[in-house]
């Protein structure tokens, strides 16, 4: 298959080239820059042209360029597991979908997309499903993410429009975290927080989450309140800044409606301060120290992320946050706005161009003027009557036989969604599943029929929308492997073969935007927020070259628009925002268990791993799938810190590492989001999850899942290393990670030892084997030579763990093994052993150990041991981990 329009220029260049870039991980959207050279890239770095960073780049971004290899990349179309051509592959789903609009109509036909698309990709995907096959049965990852935001954007503004932007995070004089430990999911956005903070030391810091997270580092005050009851807490924030006189009656009066209604329903659930701290299970001074704040500081930003909208009331609670923000006329202001901050590089953008099911293009919906707008813009007379099916109900449909078709792009449903299994086997109720993607085996693919492969980052051009509305380009440096191919080719050329060439006659990127550019400026005349008819018109050389611009771009806003209602217009009827009264109802009591388990990411990974489980660095902060619990809950259940538990309801079990952790509330644990199939014997969260939903925005409910946890019970654990991957291994638990020379795997099994060893020799090269074997103690270590160099190292033992596997690492890149490693292999050590601890700083490899011997050589700062040991001098996401071992010296010397 030929096309003209790549991503990759047809010549490779003979000299080092630079490309300026967005960053495919979370919502800060931080600008990067790659030095390249044909298909040799450089060690990346961060923009300092770009706004969003000024040059930062936290550890995942600045490992993106060890991401780029081509292992495990699906690089050719599959039907059935077999190659097939891309002209094939395309007529199957092409005829598949017009047999199935004949037969059952078309909302048996269902896509699902993912923050990870970009918007050119996701503006022709909603073109086609809504607009020209006639259903709107189009819904995204990002229902998972920030839909109860979109909500409690649109009941509050008219519009579904972030009112700030980051500036106002460092202008702010009090900066309140609510659901979101950003120090580990925005780092950067949280370190331009941090140096604030140090320039200015009378700014406070609030952060609200039940468990204590490295985002408390900063914090002045931490409210630890009980899960799900953050709307209790803004609404008796909402009676204490009418009781004490605190309220912006001006402001209410002249640009707000439904304040004495709100108020009165937050009078309804709040009766005292007691009270309501008894409801969210906090210290009633605490709380009113925090009101007190609140009501004293006109410079106030409420910073909201998953913890607040993965829930089954996240819209309710993101309007209690605006509410609060209304009321004081804390919005529109620098340094003082609600901020809802997004998971995923590009959820921004998939709501521009109408990517969930209940929307349509450039912020648009199907009222019935709106819907005539966008049918007479894109000639489309299919065009979708009425909202489609959200996620958790779209797979249901599936599962009743209801969707023929579905197409997945860019996602990985099969671990991320609730009720991860149901969702499996509801899609194999599908009669035709295509998957799009990178990565060639993923939960997902393997219950596909068809395969797409898809460009990736560093191959994909187009663009991107973060969390401050700001656009900016992703550009490609590299050709696709194969035969993968962006997206949006994709979705085009099987347009064409449904009949609807005219209307996907595009040849770049560029064509896309300008048409989505278009659709934004059609009959608006600044009566939608959502305007880019400033960029219309773009040549490609100019869309190329495109600077990142907050949106809107228009004749009043030709550089965009920083702030949005600074000048009180919203985009009601009326233009006045919407109190929205909220019942702050408690969390339903749950079945399942007597442990409420929350769910989030880890430092160093991202989603599913399939791009940061590539590079070897992050892969050491958290090696394993783990389970955090309070000392006095594994107590009670007999689970010992690093020993393996099960972690069960009605709908699965988990095998994870307990960690305990005097910073997790009782009754609740933590359960990292990350780990597949592919990365661990039985870790996907989403299998225990329920489906439990907001009612207005569809968004599951990700952080109180009612368990089971018990100890499990194994005879022996160890680690194996293998320049081969092996999994799935033949023993009760195994999680695996990347080196610089193979594979690493941490494991435990129930049989004898010596069984697992029999059962994995044929997996295993022949070779010459060094052995030490003690059958009593199930302990078995093992070492395998070819030609020389080192192949396997296999760690048995009854009791032993063997977590410290970097020197046994070091010994594969060896040409060859010298005779006095050959000694120390079977030890696992070398003679003089220097453990360097577990990894707390992932950028320059420095660990735990390391940091405590400098700390007992004199250098007791941050900033002393940065200079010594360079940790934390680079993207500071350490930093915390790096403090609370400063604080622990001090304690230890203290007693």
């Amino acid at each position: 298959m030929g096309n003209t329009a790549m991503n990759a220029p047809a010549s490779k260049p003979t000299t080092a080239s630079q490309t300026h870039t967005t960053c495919p991980y979370c919502g800060v959207g931080c600008g990067v820059t790659v030095q390249h050279a044909g298909q040799q890239v450089l060690p990346v770095s961060g923009s300092l042209s770009h706004p969003a960073n000024s040059g930062r780049l936290c550890v995942k971004g600045s490992a993106l360029h060890e991401t780029l290899s081509h292992d495990g990349r699906l690089v050719f179309p599959q039907l059935n597991g077999k190659h097939a051509s891309w002209d094939d592959a395309l007529n199957i789903i092409a005829d598949k979908i017009q047999q199935v609009i004949h037969t059952h109509g078309p909302q048996a036909v269902a896509f699902y997309g993912a923050g990870q698309m970009l918007t050119e990709d996701y503006y022709v995907a909603n073109k086609l499903m809504k607009g020209f096959i006639g259903s709107a049965n189009i819904d995204t990852n990002s229902r998972l993410c920030m839909a109860s935001a979109v909500v409690a954007h649109k009941r509050a503004f008219g519009s579904d429009t972030v009112p700030g932007c980051y500036e106002d995070l460092e202008l702010a004089d009090l900066l309140i975290f609510t659901g979101s430990n950003a120090a580990w999911a925005h780092p950067v956005l949280y370190q331009r927080i941090a140096a604030a903070k140090q320039q200015r030391p009378d700014m406070k810091i609030v952060v609200i989450d039940p468990r204590r997270t490295a985002t408390c580092d900063i914090a002045d005050l931490h409210l630890a309140i009980r899960p799900g009851t953050d709307a209790v807490l803004f609404n008796a924030l909402l009676v204490y800044l009418a009781d004490s006189g605190q309220l912006d009656e001006d402001f209410i009066a002249r640009h707000t409606n439904g304040f004495d209604v709100a108020l009165e329903q937050a009078r309804n659930d709040c009766q005292s301060l007691q009270h309501s701290a008894d409801l969210m299970d906090t210290d009633a001074a605490l709380l009113l120290q925090f009101f007190d704040w609140f009501a004293r500081t006109p410079r106030t930003v409420t910073l909201f992320s998953q913890g607040i909208n993965q829930s089954a009331s996240g819209s309710d609670k993101g309007n209690a946050i605006i509410n609060v923000h209304l009321a004081t006329g804390r919005i529109g202001k620098p340094g003082a706005t609600p901020f809802s901050i997004t998971g995923q590089p590009n959820a921004m953008g998939g709501r521009e161009v109408g990517g969930l099911a209940n929307q349509l293009a450039a912020h648009m919906d199907f009222s019935g003027s709106e819907r005539d707008r966008v049918r007479r813009f894109w000639n489309a007379p299919k065009l979708a009557e009425r909202p489609g099916l959200k996620a958790v109900d779209l797979f249901q449909a599936c599962a009743r036989g209801e969707i023929k078709f579905l197409w997945i792009m860019s996602t990985n449903p099969v671990v991320s969604m609730p009720e991860a299994d149901a969702v499996k086997a509801a899609m194999a109720q599908c009669e035709l599943v295509v998957v799009s993607d990178c990565m060639a085996d993923t939960d997902t693919t393997r219950v596909a029929q068809v395969l797409l492969p898809a460009a990736s980052w560093g191959e994909k051009n187009g663009t991107v929308t973060n969390s401050e509305r700001r656009i900016s380009r992703q550009r490609g440096f590299l050709p696709p492997p194969g035969e993968a191919r962006p997206d949006w080719w994709a979705i085009c050329e099987v347009a064409k073969r449904l009949g609807f060439a005219p209307d996907f006659a595009y040849q770049h990127p560029a064509d896309i935007f300008d048409e989505h550019a278009r659709l934004s400026a059609f009959e608006n005349n600044g009566q939608r927020d959502f305007d880019l008819s400033g960029l219309i018109g773009l040549s490609r050389y100019q869309y190329d070259a495109l600077k990142p611009v907050q949106w809107p771009v228009s004749d009043q806003y030709p550089h965009g628009r920083a702030r949005f209602f600074d000048d009180g217009r919203f985009y009601t009827d009326n233009q006045r925002a919407q109190f929205i009264p909220v019942n702050a109802q408690l969390p339903r009591p749950r079945s399942g268990g007597d442990l409420l388990m929350n769910t989030g990411r880890v430092r160093d990974h991202w989603h599913t791993m399939t791009r940061t489980g590539k590079a070897p660095r992050l892969a050491q902060h958290r090696s394993e799938p783990y389970a955090v619990f309070h000392p006095a809950d594994a107590a009670a259940r007999r689970i010992h810190a690093g020993q393996l538990v099960h972690i069960r309801n009605e709908r699965g079990t988990l095998l994870l590492r307990a960690s305990l952790s005097n910073e997790q509330r009782r009754g609740e644990m933590f359960v990292p989001m990350h780990w597949t199939s592919l990365f661990a014997s039985n870790a996907r969260m989403g299998t225990l999850i329920n489906n439990d939903r907001d009612p207005h925005s569809g968004q599951p409910e990700f952080k109180i899942t009612a368990v089971q946890a018990s100890p499990c019970t194994t005879r022996w654990q160890g680690m194996l290393l293998s320049r081969q991957p092996l999994h799935p291994l033949p023993c009760t638990y195994w999680a695996a990670g990347v080196t610089e020379q193979g594979w690493f795997y941490l494991i435990a099994g129930d049989n004898d030892a010596a069984d697992f060893v029999k059962d994995i020799q044929p997996q295993l090269p022949a070779g010459q084997w060094q052995t030490l074997s003690d059958p009593a103690q199930q302990h078995e270590r093992r070492v395998l030579l070819l030609a020389g160099k080192l192949e396997c190292v296999m760690m048995l033992h009854r009791k032993e763990r063997f977590l410290d596997r970097q020197w046994l690492q070091e010994r594969f890149a060896d040409a060859e093994i010298s005779a006095a490693d050959r000694m120390s292999l079977l030890a696992g050590r070398p003679a003089v052993h220097v453990d360097t601890g577990n990894m707390v700083c992932s950028c320059f490899q420095v660990g735990s150990k390391q940091i405590e011997h400098a700390l007992h050589a004199g250098h007791s700062t941050v900033a002393a041991l940065g200079q010594q040991l360079r940790c934390g001098t680079n993207c500071g996401s350490c930093i915390p981990e790096i403090k609370a071992l400063l604080q622990q010296a001090r304690c230890e010397v203290a007693l």
